[in-house]
């Protein structure tokens, strides 16, 4: 008859296992959102962020923060596997151990030690067979973990490429951005860079709704890429979404014709993916504490743009619709730069900065005006 404290032993590392296979299944394979509140992935990631966010803050340098806070997600995501197969590793011990004296061992008895390390060379797929299973039971066990082990590193080898792949696309229409919105990007750069050329715009407008898509799909299948930031400081996706947003919102409340068109799909698909993204994140929406955009700021962005070509409505309907299109995804986006310790963008930078693609670590200063080359006529404020 098996001991209890064996028996206790052998059902524990049996529902291990199962709660171990059936989060990695969720996190690596299952393509939508889960609602179970109870996840090792979710308790994992909310518990050691927090942990290196109060770290990392600690230290003096803004460059340096964010360089550190940009090891989390590639870290967190190695510690992750590594403790997936640390206790798939101990969970079979315990049911290898459960079964008494099954491990036929050079130095004689078996104890739990050497039926951890069986287990790890079976999961690993090493064979080294200086320990062997001695009872049919142990060898069904053995088996099983030997195929656990194989089908666990397939994925994971299989997942690697898909997670990165899904990484380099959100980040190629990040950088197109840069050009097109500034460092970082801003409604009224944006606005203003293509004031001249509505249809360029609406193009633009298109493919942001597509990657706001892609977007979404990606990171409720892959929720690790939340925290997976930018190569430069001044851009994330976070922000990136925001100023598209920002830039619908203003055409929305100003425009007619195509363009707002454009702009309303830009924004329902935008919309849409920073609520479940927050939902996934399982972080409430926050409205800012501060306005963005107060009354003051808006006047003098919609006086630049009406000088460089492109003129929105300004009376009291346009203010009104203005904020509610505003009030309907500022608390959401606010709440996403929180998780992630990011900040959202201006609606307009009010110094000329250069863009990322004209500074160099080489150089002294910027090559060029950041908008020489993009609009004729000169910014006269």
């Amino acid at each position: 008859m098996i001991p209890i404290t064996r028996l206790l032993a052998g059902v524990g590392g049996l529902l291990l296992i199962a709660v171990i296979l059936w989060d990695a299944f969720e996190v690596v394979i299952l393509p939508r959102r889960v609602v179970r509140r109870f996840r090792l992935a979710r308790i994992f990631y909310r518990s050691t962020w927090a942990m290196w966010r109060c770290v990392v803050e600690l230290l003096v340098s803004t460059r340096r923060r964010e360089t550190y806070l940009g090891y989390y997600g590639p870290l967190s995501l190695i510690v992750l596997l590594m403790g997936w197969a640390t206790m798939l590793v101990v969970a079979f011990a315990l049911v290898q151990w459960a079964l008494g004296p099954s491990l036929r061992v050079p130095e004689g008895e078996a104890d739990f030690g050497a039926a951890v390390y069986m287990s790890g060379t079976t999961f690993f797929t090493l064979g080294l067979g200086d320990i062997t299973p001695r009872s049919t039971l142990a060898r069904a066990v053995t088996v099983v973990e030997a195929g656990t082990g194989f089908l666990f590193l397939a994925a994971i080898i299989a997942y690697l490429p898909v997670l990165y792949q899904a990484f380099s696309r959100r980040e190629v229409a990040i950088s197109l951005l840069d050009a097109r919105a500034g460092s970082p990007p801003t409604a009224g750069e944006l606005l203003f860079r293509h004031a001249h050329d509505p249809q360029a715009l609406a193009d633009l407008l298109r493919a942001w709704e597509r990657w706001a898509a892609e977007l979404l799909e990606s990171h409720i299948s892959y929720p690790v890429l939340s925290y997976f930031r930018s190569q430069h400081d001044n851009q994330s996706w976070v922000s990136s979404l925001t100023a598209i947003l920002d830039t619908c919102a203003l055409v929305l409340a100003g425009a007619t014709g195509h363009l707002a068109r454009q702009a309303h799909l830009t924004f329902a698909m935008a919309r849409h993916a920073v609520i479940d993204l927050t939902q996934v994140l399982r972080t409430a929406p926050i409205p800012p504490s501060a306005d963005r955009l107060p009354s003051a700021d808006l006047a003098r962005l919609r006086a630049r743009l009406a000088r460089a070509g492109a003129t929105f409505d300004d009376g009291d309907d346009a203010d009104r619709t203005l904020a509610k299109l505003r009030g309907m995804y500022e608390p959401y986006v606010n709440a996403l730069a929180q998780r992630l310790a990011v900040e959202l963008p201006p609606w307009a930078i009010e110094t000329s900065a250069a863009d990322n693609w004209q500074s160099s670590a080489w150089e002294a200063r910027p090559v060029a005006d950041p908008a020489w080359w993009l609009d004729p006529h000169t910014d006269e404020e």
